[in-house]
């Protein structure tokens, strides 16, 4: 009989680099896209996590879960990003409102 090994996460301590993540390749396939714990939600590690496809989520009083699943979403700079005719018609329809960096500095310190 072959030993199970379970896959391991790396743990961030507050005092790593901001940009202290593994490889996204070594995100756990289960649960989808765990690659680490630990860490702080700083402006400069959530930067570093947001330009590499990484993304921090957490409970209260628990350890923060640095998560890049399989398949990612990742939004093309406006100026390269292609909208589609249908998604055209669907925000003409006044019921979606579509902005970029309009309140960045708010939106880190909430997810701070």
């Amino acid at each position: 009989m072959c030993p199970v090994i379970a896959p391991q996460i790396k743990w961030i301590s507050r005092d790593d680099p901001p940009d202290a993540f593994p490889d996204i390749e070594n995100a756990l396939t289960v649960p989808n896209g765990l690659l680490a714990a630990g860490g702080d939600l700083g402006t400069a590690r959530l930067l570093a996590a947001y330009a590499g496809t990484i993304f921090p989520w957490y409970d209260e009083g628990q350890p923060i879960l640095w998560w890049s699943p399989d398949p990612r979403c990742v939004v093309r700079p406006p100026g390269a990003f292609h909208v589609a005719r249908r998604l055209r018609r669907s925000l003409r329809t006044g019921r979606f409102v579509v902005t970029y960096n309009q309140a960045f500095a708010r939106v880190i310190r909430a997810c701070g």
